[in-house]
């Protein structure tokens, strides 16, 4: 039996241990009520509210020294930081497979925004990725910013990723994802002329929104903090109870009111961090609740950013006015 075979097993076996007591206090309430049959459907095929996973692909792309980690002391700068390289490693040498694994388990597609350095060095786990059904989406040359860099340096740091994911996999991304969502104030016209469709930098609301970007529509799918596994406890402090109550709290809160208005649930999540088998199984219990909903529709960000521009009507148009002290956009229209 190979490795991801045994992997593939072992989360199937786990499974199965699950309590009834544990199934029943996770199931969905029967007095869940049902969205409307006269109301206006949001998303494909009568779905209430949909429900999106990434998946950072950043081992393998960090800087060798000062990447930072979970380590309290700073390593000497020019020297390699081992233990937190390490720490990187184990986004591709567990992590990702572990993910890919749960995904399969409950027949969902997510969306990975890979590292062009990262998908160079493990190009068996970004074919793997695509292979599976998920969406290849770009995440920068290195895992470094870029909004400080001239317009067309900026350009080639990100056309280097999306060549690069092409090469490797096939797919062209579609997608951006910039280092810790800083974009500059090229960034959208920068990513329109590269045929991008959609970037998920910025928090500011839980559905997308359209800005029209010299005439042209341009995507945003909303990022999250609050249920990103970087801005969560990520070691230290976690609580794995907690965690799935905080997921399912966020789905109900915006499973009752997806009721009335448009309505998605984005969980962040990286190779290094969420691909722990302490982080899994907890993730695990949350989507064996979320499945149990059947107007539920678990979507890779491309479907969204394209179902946003099918239903233009419905979706929030964002006018991008002159930058301002904040650098956000103007009121919605």
């Amino acid at each position: 039996m190979n490795r991801r075979s045994f992997l593939a097993a072992s989360v199937t076996a786990a499974a199965t241990t699950l309590t009834s007591e544990l199934v029943r206090a996770e199931s969905p309430s029967s007095s869940a009520s049902p969205a409307p049959s006269n109301s206006w459907s949001f998303w494909p095929n009568g779905a209430r509210m949909a429900v999106s996973l990434s998946l950072m692909f950043e081992a393998g792309g960090q800087p060798i020294s000062g990447a930072g980690g979970f380590l309290a002391e700073p390593i000497q700068a020019g020297l390699p930081d081992l233990p937190t390289n390490a720490l990187f490693a184990y986004g591709y040498t567990e992590g990702i497979p572990r993910v890919l694994d749960l995904m399969d388990k409950h027949g969902i597609k997510l969306s990975s925004f890979m590292i062009g350095r990262a998908v160079e060095t493990n190009p068996e786990i970004a074919r793997e990725i695509v292979r599976r059904g998920h969406e290849a989406a770009a995440h920068g040359r290195t895992w470094e910013n870029s909004y400080h860099l001239p317009p067309e340096q900026e350009r080639q740091f990100i056309k280097d990723c999306a060549d690069t994911i092409e090469r490797v996999t096939g797919q062209r991304p579609v997608g951006w994802n910039a280092f810790y969502l800083r974009n500059s104030v090229h960034t959208l016209e920068i990513l329109q002329d590269l045929g991008f469709l959609y970037h998920i930098d910025d928090p500011s609301r839980d559905e997308p929104f359209i800005t029209p970007i010299r005439g042209k529509d341009f995507v945003t799918v909303p990022y999250t903090f609050h249920l990103n596994d970087l801005v969560l406890p990520p070691f230290q402090g976690y609580d794995p109870a907690a965690y799935v109550q905080t997921l399912t709290d966020e789905f109900d809160q915006l499973y009752a009111e997806a009721a009335t208005q448009r309505r998605m649930m984005v969980i962040a999540m990286h190779d290094r961090v969420s691909g722990h088998a302490a982080r899994v199984r907890p993730l695990d219990r949350f989507l064996t609740y979320a499945r149990g909903y059947k107007d539920v529709w678990f979507a890779r960000k491309d479907e969204i950013a394209r179902w946003a521009l099918q239903t233009r009507t419905q979706t929030p148009v964002v006018e991008r006015g002159p930058a301002g002290l904040t650098g956000l956009p103007g009121p919605s229209r």
